[in-house]
């Protein structure tokens, strides 16, 4: 089973990137599944059912999420209804909206997709990732899953790549999310585990983390407030990654994708 994830799509410029490159990618490749990140998919913060909408059309199966999926309202009643293939981080709160883990029955078999937030820089109010994926390993442990894919969405590095040793051989595949920057490690661990600390983002090159350059550096420069507003146009690297999984579960080979398209 070939398995897509496209790292975090910002904005309306990245969901037209999306839509300019997945239907063909897939076809080319033959995916089987494409799950995409999508807090900052609607002006680059938080999910709205038009964003929603329009990456299903494009051939997005399954979302993952993070801190800023809770910035729109709309966001959090899409999050309720697990129709939607919506979830995010797991270890937020027990009465936090939405779910933090899924299973999405498909042709080739059931995926389990699971999404965590790093604890540093994300507030003491989050549970410890390990033990919260634990957790749903076990509860999940009877049934008959043909792959466990892991959204591991965070700031450190060191937390990223720790987790992917930590479940080496246990799931299918776990890629870190939140930074925006693409890493160049993506690789098989010793015991089947894809993994890549960070896919990056799905968004305008010439920008500070899908941001308007010129603001970021107004800011840096004087200290001084200003609204984030993210380009319209322009080139977008489309990042992400794509995993083997064989019928044992565990990947056979993780491959980056990383694609620049115009949008006009």
């Amino acid at each position: 089973m070939k398995i897509l994830y496209i790292g975090d799509i910002v904005a309306k410029i990245g969901r037209r990137a999306v839509s300019q490159v997945l239907p063909k990618l897939k076809e080319d490749r033959q995916i089987d599944f494409v799950i995409a990140q999508a807090e900052n998919m609607s002006t680059g913060n938080g999910i709205t059912k038009k964003a929603l909408k329009e990456m299903q059309d494009a051939g997005v199966d399954f979302f993952t999420g993070g801190n800023h999926s809770f910035k729109k309202p709309e966001g959090l009643e899409l999050m309720q209804d697990p129709k939607n293939k919506i979830i995010r981080p797991a270890n937020y709160p027990d009465d936090t909206a939405g779910q933090g883990w899924q299973i999405a029955e498909t042709p080739y078999g059931k995926i389990l997709v699971i999404n965590v937030m790093g604890q540093t820089f994300n507030g003491p109010e989050l549970e410890h990732p390990i033990r919260v994926i634990d957790e749903i390993l076990q509860e999940n442990s009877q049934e008959n899953l043909a792959a466990t894919f892991v959204d591991f969405h965070g700031d450190l590095t060191s937390e990223k790549m720790a987790i992917g040793f930590y479940l080496d051989g246990r799931v299918s595949a776990v890629v870190g999310s939140h930074t925006h920057v693409s890493t160049a490690d993506a690789r098989v661990l010793p015991k089947g585990t894809a993994h890549i600390t960070d896919v990056g983002m799905t968004g305008p090159i010439d920008s500070v983390l899908g941001v308007k350059k010129e603001i970021i550096i107004e800011r840096w420069l004087n200290n001084s407030p200003a609204r984030f507003e993210w380009p319209k146009t322009g080139t977008v690297q489309f990042s992400s990654v794509l995993v083997d999984v064989k019928k044992d579960g565990l990947a056979s080979s993780i491959e980056q994708i990383l694609i620049s398209t115009e949008v006009g």
